[in-house]
């Protein structure tokens, strides 16, 4: 049996930089980001909102937009293919085909005055050349892929005909039609009540496991990193902060940022009357403070946070984080 260690690389992502041009200055919001990713395996993102999770995808898929955005440095080799160099023309190749996306919310995602078929349909005629009947039957497949129930009549409704999770079931399948080789979910479950969520959650399992698809998951809710993700990478402030294994990162968190974040979690196995918060707020990224970001959070900082932002250490195979604390 293959594992993952044996398997291709299919992502590797080497210290891009995505930057937007504003009136109070240069946001990065992409800092110099690197992570890999091999076929069939998972990597959860998470952070609080504005660490630069959405943006790192967005530019995965080279969607930032530009002016004000714009990738100023580093590689996204892509099934051994650096998709920074290829012109747009070409990326309208390789997104849909390659690299797919799973958007937050369905209904801005979905345009609500074509079929729920001749959306799904567009990817396959463009990227896969079929057409009539055998467009058709496709279009059915794949709705049958992702369990949407009486598939040949679904493809004539329209998105406000559908339920929520019925929607986020048919971006789904839009996302997986041409068999991606990279599937990123930037919050699928947002929208979704707990019920449907976990019924979705077991459905892209499913897909990953049919497809070996590899998976990018953006969520603020880290049960579901520990239920769908090997790896997870913690952001802040446009940087990874740590990386590793999923129960490293659980049950052996090195940076203080992550160990708040999972400190703010309820649990069923502690009595607990009050939980943790981290105090503050995420710096502006157009004026970060010197040293660690941060530093003015830290219950553990020290005069070194504030004045040098700390190298990354390795701590095990796979298990790195950026704090200066791991000098001792």
């Amino acid at each position: 049996m293959t594992t993952l260690d044996d398997r291709e690389t299919v992502l590797d992502v080497q210290d891009l930089q995505t930057h937007f041009r504003t009136k109070f200055g240069t946001v990065k919001a992409v800092d110099g980001v690197s992570f890999s990713l091999k076929r069939g395996e998972t990597m959860g993102i998470v952070g609080e909102s504005g660490s630069g999770k959405s943006v790192t995808v967005l530019s995965l898929m080279r969607l930032v937009p530009i002016p004000p955005g714009e990738i100023v440095g580093g590689k996204i080799i892509l099934d051994g293919e650096d998709i920074l160099e290829l012109s747009e023309l070409d990326m309208v190749k390789v997104r849909g085909s390659k690299i797919a996306m799973i958007l937050q919310d369905p209904m801005t995602s979905l345009n609500p005055v074509f079929q729920v078929g001749s959306q799904v349909g567009e990817a396959i005629h463009i990227h896969q050349k079929l057409q009539g009947n055998s467009l058709m039957d496709r279009i059915i497949n794949v709705l049958r892929q992702v369990r949407i129930p009486a598939a040949e009549s679904r493809i004539k409704d329209y998105p406000h005909q559908l339920s929520g999770g019925m929607r986020q079931r048919v971006v789904g399948a839009i996302s997986i039609s041409c068999e991606p080789k990279v599937l990123i979910a930037d919050e699928p479950t947002t929208s979704l009540d707990a019920t449907v969520q976990a019924q979705y959650l077991k459905l892209l399992r499913d897909i990953q496991e049919e497809l070996d698809t590899a998976i990018v998951f953006i969520t603020h809710d880290l049960g579901i990193v520990a239920k769908m993700c090997d790896k997870v990478a913690v952001m802040y402030a446009g940087r990874i902060v740590e990386t590793g294994d999923v129960r490293d990162i659980f049950y052996n968190p090195r940076h203080p940022y992550t160990e708040a974040l999972l400190g703010s979690l309820p649990r069923l196995d502690v009595d607990v009357t009050r939980l943790d918060s981290i105090p503050g707020q995420p710096p502006a990224l157009h004026s970060l403070p010197q040293g660690c970001p941060f530093a003015p959070r830290c219950k553990y900082a020290m005069d070194k946070c504030l004045e040098d932002y700390p190298p990354t250490y390795t701590l095990n195979e796979g298990h790195t984080a950026r704090c200066w604390r791991l000098e001792e």
